[in-house]
């Protein structure tokens, strides 16, 4: 786990911030910001593999004396094994001549054309043809075209626009106190927090706040020093999966993402978050209409899909193990229970599941109805969290947390009513860290809290017709104090009173300079 934060590293992370969105402004006249993340995302990860690579060779060359990366390069018997040991370890190659250092050397003597970095990319992405590693890397730049016209009507302003973007990005010291890795994912998070905040839903819907995915991330892990794998049916940029790992050790990780361009980013922050790429699987594929990884079960399952998104409710799908055994598909309209069920499916036994969704699954009805009450009956509901509305970027709902286990000792249904505790912000909410302490303390203990949790049994579910909806389980209301009529009228006169002295010193006033008085 990272330390913690040092006031001489936020200071660090601050300059760093500042340079990042310095060179975000330089190609935001440009494009909007979905397009230009893709060009500095993609040139941090560059310099990153690089600076990895020179690690590498360094560790690997370091007997070879008088040898340094271009010189075993050249030397016929020295250059098949290096590339082999480092596709071996890291999965790709990038040559001498293309390294990050390099690429600056080449901008310096006033030689760089883009043509130089794309040769860099592909030559990249060549070393990993017929490896275990080619399905992780990829197409991972695809996304940063270095020919549009949004970069410049010619090659020439194209190529200056983007050695400025290689300088500026040269110039970071990603050198801490902490590993490297942990303040370059700092930034990296930072840049995709800021690219979501500024470009709207579009990027909300693979960013979830740092603070609720500490919630679920935490959830899942409780009791767990080592998980074995943990699974996101809609990974997004990776940061939940990324997020557990903060919390205990995880070995493998999962996830399958729909967008193209968000899964080149969940790829990238595995890799720049030093997940090796034999540890994790991430697929680029419609998670509720071609499932990857049947057959795995996971040990935690966190999640953050799109609300109430349409998928095709085919009545193929009565047949199907995920859906088959709760009576009705989720709506056409409203996917949110089918990912529910999907998740549920691939849950381990002994495994918990944290998914955030909006409130409307508490008490929809009709298909939904009947879902939610075969969840319930089958005893796989354990907490349901209420969170403050506008925490999310592009939408100001407010959501919920539901959590999930397949084997529980008991019947009963924990609610939460966190949707008063939070810091005002200026265009959103954020949970402080008391905030969701508090909320995992509870979920931990499983206690009634006044005016803020409450442990409903079965027969009160059931009661409520399979309502889960938080107001029928926790009582937030606030008695007013009674307001004693006799001691309002007192005050009342008193008012009068000074009003009719005011009035008459006025009307002196209004007197003395000729204008007509006040009745």
């Amino acid at each position: 786990m990272a330390m913690a934060t040092t006031d001489t590293q936020k200071q660090q992370q601050s300059e760093l911030h500042t340079k990042l969105w310095s060179m975000a402004n330089d190609l935001r006249g440009n494009m909007d910001a979905s397009e230009f993340k893709s060009y500095i995302l993609g040139l941090i990860f560059y310099r990153y593999l690089s600076e990895k690579v020179e690690t590498k060779v360094a560790e690997l060359l370091k007997d070879d004396v008088g040898y340094d990366y271009k010189k075993a390069w050249r030397d016929p018997e020295m250059h098949d094994a290096l590339a082999q040991e480092l596709r071996n370890i890291l999965g790709y190659v990038i040559e001498p001549q293309y390294l990050f250092s390099s690429l600056i050397q080449v901008i310096n003597r006033g030689e760089y054309d883009n043509s130089i970095l794309s040769k860099a990319i592909k030559g990249l992405a060549t070393s990993t043809l017929g490896t275990s590693s080619q399905e992780d890397f990829e197409g991972l730049f695809e996304d940063m075209d270095l020919d549009s016209s949004k970069l410049g009507k010619e090659m020439k302003t194209r190529s200056a626009l983007m050695a400025k973007i290689i300088v500026g990005i040269a110039n970071i010291n990603f050198k801490s106190k902490d590993s490297e890795i942990d303040v370059l994912g700092d930034a990296y998070e930072y840049m995709i927090g800021q690219f979501a905040a500024s470009a709207g839903k579009k990027a909300g819907e693979f960013y979830t706040p740092q603070q609720v995915s500490k919630i679920l991330a935490k959830i899942v892990t409780i009791g767990k020093a080592d998980l074995l794998n943990v699974y996101d049916p809609c990974c997004g940029s990776g940061s939940l999966l990324l997020r557990v790992s903060k919390e205990t050790k995880v070995r493998r990780f999962f996830g399958q993402e729909l967008t193209s361009t968000t899964y080149n980013l969940a790829r990238m922050n595995m890799l720049l978050h030093d997940v090796p790429y034999q540890n994790f699987s991430i697929i680029n594929d419609d998670t509720l209409e071609k499932p990857h990884f049947l057959g795995e079960l996971f040990e935690a399952v966190v999640s953050n899909p799109p609300y109430s998104a349409h998928w095709s409710a085919d009545k193929k799908f009565l047949e199907d193990d995920r859906f088959s055994s709760y009576g009705r598909l989720a709506p056409k309209t409203k996917a949110d229970w089918a990912f529910v069920l999907h998740m549920l499916y691939y849950l381990k036994d002994t495994g918990t599941l944290a998914v955030v969704l909006p409130h409307g699954v508490l008490f929809r009805g009709a298909a939904e109805e009947i879902i939610r009450r075969a969840v319930i009956e089958k005893n796989y509901l354990d907490a349901v969290i209420g969170l403050p509305a506008n925490l999310f970027y592009g939408t100001s709902i407010p959501t919920v947390i539901l959590v999930f286990k397949k084997n529980r000792p008991t019947k009963d249904i924990l609610f939460i009513d966190a949707s008063k505790d939070f810091l005002n912000g200026k265009n959103q909410n954020y949970l402080r860290d008391e905030d969701v302490e508090k909320i995992v303390n509870t979920i931990s203990e499983r206690k009634n809290i006044e005016k803020y949790s409450h442990l409903a049994s079965e027969p009160e579910v059931k009661e409520n017709e399979y309502n889960l909806n938080i107001p029928r389980y926790v009582d937030t209301f606030e008695e007013e104090e009674p307001i004693d009529l006799a001691e309002v009228q007192k005050e009342l006169k008193k008012v009068n009173v000074e009003i009719r002295e005011v009035t008459k010193k006025l009307n002196e006033y209004l007197k003395e300079l000729g204008l007509e008085e006040l009745e």
